[in-house]
């Protein structure tokens, strides 16, 4: 079927990655340093293989532009932000048929009214009307969506989780039949993959689906498994995995499916709660994967599985200790804005 607006599949190509520079006005505070030094490594890494395209009220201090960045990949927008998860507030970029650029411009709500959204959720908006964005901006904001919680195919296939999209706090107002309807429209979609399990404790998002199980090239889904019949979440994977056991693709044919490990248990030192910890927040980048890890033994186990799932990328691990301190990861704190053809 000849489509005449796509929503584009990660591993398509990349003109540039959109983040936003953590700052004192934000949760982040307390560890304003250490999530500094991580989206250093991010942006040098990002750097050298696309346009960097950073946000907030202040830029980086040049004792986070590491040696081994593309200084002239990156530009600095200052504009007012609640926080840095630009995946859930950047615009959800489509292609038209001639290969031109389309921003659908979504609601931000900070995940369900659970954190002030105000600035973040006009980001988008005010980047398109600087000229930072190029291409028809599309104004959604009557409907609620965040970048991470729909995952494409390139070819007309939407994954994502029903405990995030089916959120009273998002659109409540809309039942599945419409929500779906919404995406098809939208995005134009032929097919929605819903995951009715495995939400992470200590997941603000509700269980968004790049936190779970992830689409690659070939009909491949990579998602969250787990093994240890003592974890709180194995129940709940388990039956994840045998849903996606049961999908297939547009064309009708079952994914592959590989599984990347849980990682083990991380705790936030204050309080004592589980952190969100995984391995499939991770980003595709032109031909690298930029996948987060957590200073433990499985993050060689998710390395080989990457290799194994997309053997012709480079893998690129990098420490998001820090970044999972709130409750995100490297994919959460990224949007990529895919190349005009």
């Amino acid at each position: 079927m000849t489509l005449t607006r796509r929503f584009p599949a990660e591993w398509e190509p990349v003109e540039a990655v959109l983040l936003a520079w953590p700052h004192e006005n934000t949760d982040w505070q307390p560890l304003l340093h250490y999530v500094r030094e991580c989206y250093s490594q991010i942006i040098e890494a990002v750097s050298k293989r696309a346009k960097v395209i950073i946000i907030g009220p202040e830029k980086p201090e040049d004792r986070y532009i590491s040696k081994g960045t593309v200084k002239e990949n990156i530009s600095f927008i200052q504009l007012p932000t609640n926080d840095t998860w630009t995946r859930d507030y950047g615009p959800v970029s489509m292609l038209d048929s001639a290969g031109s650029r389309i921003l659908m411009d979504y609601k931000f709500n900070g995940w369900g009214l659970k954190f002030a959204s105000d600035c973040d959720n006009l980001a988008s908006s005010r980047m398109h009307s600087m000229g930072v964005l190029k291409g028809e901006l599309i104004n959604r904001l009557g409907f609620v969506l965040e970048g991470g919680s729909v995952e494409s195919d390139g070819k007309g296939t939407i994954l994502t989780s029903s405990n995030c999209l089916l959120s009273p706090n998002r659109n409540g107002d809309k039942n599945r039949a419409q929500i779906e309807e919404q995406l098809k429209a939208d995005l134009n979609a032929h097919k929605i993959l819903w995951i009715e399990n495995g939400e992470l404790e200590g997941d603000d998002t509700d269980g968004h689906i790049d936190t779970l199980a992830r689409l690659l090239p070939d009909d491949t889904i990579v998602y969250v498994s787990c093994d240890r019949v003592e974890d709180s979440h194995y129940e709940s994977l388990k039956a994840m995995e045998n849903e996606l056991k049961s999908m297939t693709s547009v064309d009708e044919k079952p994914f592959r499916l590989i599984g990347l490990p849980l990682p083990e248990p991380m705790y936030d030192p204050e309080d004592g709660s589980r952190l969100p910890a995984t391995y499939a927040n991770f980003l595709l980048l032109n031909g690298a994967v930029l996948l987060p890890v957590y200073g433990q033994a499985l993050d060689a186990v998710a390395v080989d599985v990457m290799k194994k799932a997309l053997p012709d990328y480079e893998i690129v691990p990098i420490d998001c200790s820090a970044l999972v301190r709130q409750h995100g990861s490297l994919h959460c704190a990224t949007m990529q804005i895919p190349k005009e053809r």
